[in-house]
Protein backbone atom coordinates (compact mmCIF):
# COMPACT_ATOMS: atom_id res chain seq x y z
CA UNK A 1 0.00 0.00 0.00
CA UNK A 2 0.80 3.35 -0.61
CA UNK A 3 -0.08 4.96 2.96
CA UNK A 4 -3.19 4.10 3.10
CA UNK A 5 -2.58 2.27 2.21
CA UNK A 6 -2.93 4.75 1.92
CA UNK A 7 -0.38 3.97 -1.13
CA UNK A 8 -1.84 0.96 -3.02
CA UNK A 9 -4.99 2.56 -4.46
CA UNK A 10 -5.67 2.81 -8.19
CA UNK A 11 -5.67 6.22 -9.83
CA UNK A 12 -8.59 7.66 -11.75
CA UNK A 13 -8.31 6.37 -15.30
CA UNK A 14 -9.88 6.79 -18.71
CA UNK A 15 -10.96 4.18 -21.23
CA UNK A 16 -8.31 3.12 -23.73
CA UNK A 17 -8.42 5.01 -27.02
CA UNK A 18 -8.12 3.82 -30.63
CA UNK A 19 -4.63 5.35 -30.73
CA UNK A 20 -3.57 3.17 -27.80
CA UNK A 21 -5.13 0.05 -29.25
CA UNK A 22 -3.29 0.56 -32.52
CA UNK A 23 0.11 0.46 -30.80
CA UNK A 24 2.02 -2.46 -32.29
CA UNK A 25 2.79 -4.53 -29.17
CA UNK A 26 1.34 -4.95 -25.64
CA UNK A 27 4.66 -3.87 -24.14
CA UNK A 28 4.64 -0.68 -26.17
CA UNK A 29 1.06 0.04 -25.14
CA UNK A 30 2.04 -0.26 -21.47
CA UNK A 31 5.04 2.02 -21.73
CA UNK A 32 3.33 4.65 -23.84
CA UNK A 33 1.97 7.54 -21.69
CA UNK A 34 -1.81 7.71 -21.59
CA UNK A 35 -1.78 11.46 -22.27
CA UNK A 36 -0.54 11.51 -25.85
CA UNK A 37 -1.87 12.22 -29.33
CA UNK A 38 -5.63 12.53 -29.33
CA UNK A 39 -6.03 11.57 -25.65
CA UNK A 40 -7.46 14.58 -23.77
CA UNK A 41 -4.97 15.95 -21.28
CA UNK A 42 -6.07 17.00 -17.83
CA UNK A 43 -5.32 20.56 -16.77
CA UNK A 44 -2.49 21.04 -14.23
CA UNK A 45 -4.98 21.72 -11.44
CA UNK A 46 -7.08 18.69 -12.38
CA UNK A 47 -3.93 16.56 -12.57
CA UNK A 48 -2.86 17.74 -9.10
CA UNK A 49 -6.27 16.92 -7.66
CA UNK A 50 -6.34 13.44 -9.21
CA UNK A 51 -2.86 12.68 -7.90
CA UNK A 52 -3.85 13.82 -4.40
CA UNK A 53 -6.56 11.07 -4.43
CA UNK A 54 -9.41 12.95 -2.66
CA UNK A 55 -11.49 9.77 -2.64
CA UNK A 56 -8.98 8.28 -0.23
CA UNK A 57 -9.36 11.14 2.26
CA UNK A 58 -12.38 9.37 3.68
CA UNK A 59 -9.88 7.23 5.63
CA UNK A 60 -9.06 10.34 7.64
CA UNK A 61 -12.51 10.18 9.23
CA UNK A 62 -10.86 7.70 11.59
CA UNK A 63 -9.90 10.77 13.64
CA UNK A 64 -13.49 10.57 14.94
CA UNK A 65 -12.84 7.18 16.57
CA UNK A 66 -11.81 8.34 20.06
CA UNK A 67 -14.31 11.24 20.31
CA UNK A 68 -17.11 8.92 19.18
CA UNK A 69 -16.11 6.21 21.65
CA UNK A 70 -15.97 8.82 24.42
CA UNK A 71 -19.41 10.17 23.50
CA UNK A 72 -17.92 13.64 23.04
CA UNK A 73 -19.13 14.47 19.54
CA UNK A 74 -21.68 16.90 20.99
CA UNK A 75 -18.88 19.08 22.39
CA UNK A 76 -18.04 22.05 20.16
CA UNK A 77 -14.43 22.18 21.33
CA UNK A 78 -13.92 18.50 20.59
CA UNK A 79 -15.50 18.86 17.16
CA UNK A 80 -13.21 21.80 16.33
CA UNK A 81 -10.07 19.98 17.42
CA UNK A 82 -11.10 16.84 15.53
CA UNK A 83 -11.81 18.88 12.39
CA UNK A 84 -8.29 20.30 12.49
CA UNK A 85 -6.92 16.77 12.87
CA UNK A 86 -8.92 15.74 9.78
CA UNK A 87 -7.56 18.67 7.76
CA UNK A 88 -3.98 17.91 8.84
CA UNK A 89 -4.25 14.28 7.76
CA UNK A 90 -5.87 15.21 4.43
CA UNK A 91 -2.92 17.50 3.69
CA UNK A 92 -0.43 14.83 4.78
CA UNK A 93 -2.02 12.03 2.75
CA UNK A 94 -2.27 14.24 -0.36
CA UNK A 95 1.43 15.16 -0.10
CA UNK A 96 2.35 11.52 0.40
CA UNK A 97 0.49 10.43 -2.74
CA UNK A 98 2.24 13.11 -4.80
CA UNK A 99 5.71 12.08 -3.62
CA UNK A 100 4.93 8.42 -4.11
CA UNK A 101 3.76 8.92 -7.68
CA UNK A 102 6.93 10.89 -8.45
CA UNK A 103 9.09 8.08 -7.06
CA UNK A 104 7.12 5.35 -8.88
CA UNK A 105 6.57 7.12 -12.21
CA UNK A 106 8.83 4.80 -14.24
CA UNK A 107 7.30 1.63 -12.80
CA UNK A 108 3.78 3.06 -13.14
CA UNK A 109 4.31 3.56 -16.89
CA UNK A 110 4.62 -0.22 -17.25
CA UNK A 111 1.33 -0.87 -15.42
CA UNK A 112 -1.91 -1.11 -17.47
CA UNK A 113 -3.84 1.08 -15.01
CA UNK A 114 -1.28 3.10 -13.08
CA UNK A 115 0.23 4.42 -16.33
CA UNK A 116 -2.79 6.74 -16.50
CA UNK A 117 -1.78 8.50 -13.29
CA UNK A 118 -0.96 12.14 -14.10
CA UNK A 119 2.75 11.96 -13.23
CA UNK A 120 3.31 8.73 -15.16
CA UNK A 121 1.24 10.02 -18.09
CA UNK A 122 3.26 13.23 -18.32
CA UNK A 123 0.32 15.46 -17.38
CA UNK A 124 1.95 16.58 -14.13
CA UNK A 125 5.66 17.35 -14.05
CA UNK A 126 7.93 16.35 -11.19
CA UNK A 127 8.98 19.99 -10.97
CA UNK A 128 5.39 20.80 -9.97
CA UNK A 129 4.49 17.68 -7.99
CA UNK A 130 7.55 17.60 -5.71
CA UNK A 131 7.40 21.15 -4.28
CA UNK A 132 3.62 20.88 -3.99
CA UNK A 133 4.01 17.69 -1.99
CA UNK A 134 6.60 19.31 0.28
CA UNK A 135 4.29 22.27 0.88
CA UNK A 136 1.36 19.96 1.71
CA UNK A 137 3.42 17.89 4.15
CA UNK A 138 4.81 20.99 5.84
CA UNK A 139 1.31 22.46 6.00
CA UNK A 140 -0.01 19.29 7.62
CA UNK A 141 2.60 19.47 10.37
CA UNK A 142 1.93 23.18 10.93
CA UNK A 143 -1.84 22.69 11.17
CA UNK A 144 -1.34 19.80 13.58
CA UNK A 145 1.10 21.75 15.74
CA UNK A 146 -1.13 24.85 15.88
CA UNK A 147 -4.09 22.69 16.91
CA UNK A 148 -2.08 20.91 19.60
CA UNK A 149 1.63 20.03 19.93
CA UNK A 150 0.66 16.42 20.55
CA UNK A 151 -1.31 16.30 17.32
CA UNK A 152 1.65 17.88 15.54
CA UNK A 153 3.83 15.02 16.78
CA UNK A 154 1.28 12.43 15.59
CA UNK A 155 1.10 14.02 12.14
CA UNK A 156 4.90 14.23 11.93
CA UNK A 157 5.13 10.53 12.82
CA UNK A 158 2.61 9.76 10.07
CA UNK A 159 4.64 11.73 7.53
CA UNK A 160 7.84 9.95 8.57
CA UNK A 161 6.22 6.51 8.32
CA UNK A 162 4.62 7.11 4.95
CA UNK A 163 7.85 8.50 3.56
CA UNK A 164 9.77 5.44 4.80
CA UNK A 165 7.09 3.23 3.25
CA UNK A 166 7.34 4.94 -0.12
CA UNK A 167 11.14 4.85 -0.08
CA UNK A 168 11.55 1.17 0.63
CA UNK A 169 9.44 -0.43 3.37
CA UNK A 170 6.67 -1.24 0.90
CA UNK A 171 9.01 -3.88 -0.56
CA UNK A 172 9.82 -5.50 2.82
CA UNK A 173 7.43 -8.26 3.92
CA UNK A 174 5.74 -7.74 7.31
CA UNK A 175 7.04 -4.18 7.54
CA UNK A 176 4.84 -3.16 4.62
CA UNK A 177 1.75 -4.34 6.51
CA UNK A 178 2.93 -2.86 9.82
CA UNK A 179 3.68 0.55 8.28
CA UNK A 180 0.33 0.87 6.54
CA UNK A 181 -1.47 -0.31 9.68
CA UNK A 182 0.42 2.32 11.67
CA UNK A 183 -1.06 4.96 9.39
CA UNK A 184 -4.59 3.81 10.27
CA UNK A 185 -3.66 3.59 13.95
CA UNK A 186 -2.25 7.13 14.06
CA UNK A 187 -5.42 8.47 12.48
CA UNK A 188 -7.53 6.64 15.07
CA UNK A 189 -5.73 8.20 18.03
CA UNK A 190 -5.20 11.65 16.49
CA UNK A 191 -8.68 12.90 17.35
CA UNK A 192 -8.25 11.93 20.99
CA UNK A 193 -4.84 13.58 21.17
CA UNK A 194 -6.12 16.78 19.53
CA UNK A 195 -9.13 17.01 21.87
CA UNK A 196 -7.14 15.91 24.95
CA UNK A 197 -9.43 12.95 25.59
CA UNK A 198 -8.53 9.88 27.65
CA UNK A 199 -7.62 6.89 25.49
CA UNK A 200 -7.97 3.48 27.10
CA UNK A 201 -5.13 0.99 26.58
CA UNK A 202 -7.74 -1.50 25.39
CA UNK A 203 -8.99 0.99 22.82
CA UNK A 204 -5.41 1.36 21.59
CA UNK A 205 -5.23 -2.43 21.17
CA UNK A 206 -8.54 -2.40 19.28
CA UNK A 207 -7.25 0.36 16.99
CA UNK A 208 -3.90 -1.32 16.38
CA UNK A 209 -5.36 -4.80 15.91
CA UNK A 210 -8.14 -3.48 13.68
CA UNK A 211 -5.61 -1.68 11.51
CA UNK A 212 -3.56 -4.87 11.11
CA UNK A 213 -6.73 -6.81 10.31
CA UNK A 214 -7.73 -4.39 7.51
CA UNK A 215 -4.28 -4.22 5.93
CA UNK A 216 -3.75 -7.99 6.13
CA UNK A 217 -7.14 -8.45 4.45
CA UNK A 218 -6.04 -5.99 1.77
CA UNK A 219 -2.86 -7.93 1.05
CA UNK A 220 -4.80 -11.20 1.02
CA UNK A 221 -7.24 -9.82 -1.56
CA UNK A 222 -4.37 -8.45 -3.66
CA UNK A 223 -2.52 -11.77 -3.54
CA UNK A 224 -5.57 -13.71 -4.69
CA UNK A 225 -6.29 -11.28 -7.51
CA UNK A 226 -2.92 -10.36 -8.97
CA UNK A 227 -0.08 -11.70 -6.86
CA UNK A 228 3.46 -10.36 -7.33
CA UNK A 229 2.46 -8.83 -10.67
CA UNK A 230 0.23 -6.40 -8.78
CA UNK A 231 2.67 -5.74 -5.89
CA UNK A 232 6.22 -7.07 -5.68
CA UNK A 233 6.17 -7.80 -1.95
CA UNK A 234 3.25 -10.20 -2.40
CA UNK A 235 5.74 -12.76 -3.64
CA UNK A 236 6.88 -13.12 -0.02
CA UNK A 237 3.44 -14.10 1.26
CA UNK A 238 1.25 -17.16 0.94
CA UNK A 239 -2.51 -17.35 1.23
CA UNK A 240 -2.22 -19.71 4.21
CA UNK A 241 0.01 -17.27 6.08
CA UNK A 242 -2.27 -14.30 5.46
CA UNK A 243 -5.35 -16.30 6.45
CA UNK A 244 -3.65 -17.22 9.72
CA UNK A 245 -2.81 -13.55 10.31
CA UNK A 246 -6.41 -12.58 9.60
CA UNK A 247 -7.69 -15.07 12.17
CA UNK A 248 -5.14 -13.93 14.75
CA UNK A 249 -5.78 -10.20 14.36
CA UNK A 250 -9.56 -10.70 14.29
CA UNK A 251 -9.33 -12.61 17.58
CA UNK A 252 -7.21 -9.89 19.19
CA UNK A 253 -9.63 -7.16 18.09
CA UNK A 254 -12.73 -8.98 19.31
CA UNK A 255 -11.25 -9.80 22.74
CA UNK A 256 -9.83 -6.31 23.23
CA UNK A 257 -13.11 -4.64 22.26
CA UNK A 258 -15.12 -6.82 24.62
CA UNK A 259 -12.75 -6.00 27.48
CA UNK A 260 -12.88 -2.30 26.59
CA UNK A 261 -16.67 -2.08 26.52
CA UNK A 262 -16.95 -3.98 29.82
CA UNK A 263 -14.25 -2.09 31.75
CA UNK A 264 -15.03 0.56 34.33
CA UNK A 265 -14.37 4.20 33.48
CA UNK A 266 -13.47 6.55 36.33
CA UNK A 267 -14.78 3.95 38.75
CA UNK A 268 -18.17 3.78 37.03
CA UNK A 269 -19.45 0.55 35.52
CA UNK A 270 -20.34 0.71 31.82
CA UNK A 271 -23.99 0.90 30.84
CA UNK A 272 -25.84 -2.05 29.38
CA UNK A 273 -26.00 -0.25 26.03
CA UNK A 274 -22.23 0.19 25.92
CA UNK A 275 -21.63 -3.49 26.59
CA UNK A 276 -24.32 -4.42 24.06
CA UNK A 277 -22.29 -2.65 21.36
CA UNK A 278 -20.01 -5.71 21.38
CA UNK A 279 -22.69 -7.66 19.48
CA UNK A 280 -22.78 -5.56 16.27
CA UNK A 281 -19.01 -5.04 16.53
CA UNK A 282 -18.25 -8.77 16.53
CA UNK A 283 -20.79 -9.38 13.77
CA UNK A 284 -19.11 -6.62 11.75
CA UNK A 285 -15.72 -8.32 12.05
CA UNK A 286 -17.30 -11.60 10.96
CA UNK A 287 -19.05 -9.93 8.02
CA UNK A 288 -15.86 -8.23 6.84
CA UNK A 289 -13.98 -11.53 7.03
CA UNK A 290 -16.67 -13.19 4.93
CA UNK A 291 -16.47 -10.49 2.27
CA UNK A 292 -12.68 -10.82 2.14
CA UNK A 293 -13.01 -14.58 1.73
CA UNK A 294 -15.38 -13.92 -1.18
CA UNK A 295 -12.70 -11.89 -2.97
CA UNK A 296 -13.19 -8.34 -1.70
CA UNK A 297 -11.01 -6.15 0.51
CA UNK A 298 -8.48 -4.55 -1.85
CA UNK A 299 -9.93 -1.14 -1.03
CA UNK A 300 -11.13 -1.18 2.61
CA UNK A 301 -12.74 2.26 2.45
CA UNK A 302 -14.85 1.23 -0.55
CA UNK A 303 -15.89 -2.07 0.99
CA UNK A 304 -16.81 -0.48 4.32
CA UNK A 305 -19.00 2.13 2.66
CA UNK A 306 -20.59 -0.02 -0.04
CA UNK A 307 -21.82 -3.00 1.96
CA UNK A 308 -25.20 -2.28 3.52
CA UNK A 309 -24.83 -4.92 6.20
CA UNK A 310 -21.52 -3.46 7.37
CA UNK A 311 -23.00 0.04 7.37
CA UNK A 312 -26.00 -1.13 9.41
CA UNK A 313 -23.78 -2.91 11.94
CA UNK A 314 -21.51 0.13 12.23
CA UNK A 315 -24.52 2.39 12.78
CA UNK A 316 -25.88 0.04 15.45
CA UNK A 317 -22.53 -0.11 17.25
CA UNK A 318 -22.03 3.68 17.19
CA UNK A 319 -25.65 4.27 18.20
CA UNK A 320 -25.34 2.00 21.23
CA UNK A 321 -22.08 3.68 22.26
CA UNK A 322 -23.65 7.12 21.91
CA UNK A 323 -26.75 6.18 23.92
CA UNK A 324 -24.63 4.41 26.49
CA UNK A 325 -22.70 7.58 27.31
CA UNK A 326 -25.79 9.82 27.71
Amino acid sequence: MKVEHEASTQAEGEASTPAERETSTPAAREVRPAASGSVPRRSPWRALLVTARPRQWIKNLLVLAVPAAAGALDDGGVIGATALAFVAFCLASAGTYLLNDVADRDADRLHPVKRRRPVAAGELSTATATPTAAALLAGACVVGWLADPGLGAVVAAYVALTTAYSRGLKHVAIFDIATVASGFFLRAVAGGVAADLFISKWFLIVSGGGSLFLVTAKRYAELRRGGPEARRVLGEYSEDYLRAMLATTAGVVVVAYCIWCFEERAGVAPSALTTASAVPFVLGIMRYGLLVDQGHGEEPEVLLLSDRTLLALAAACLGLLALGTV
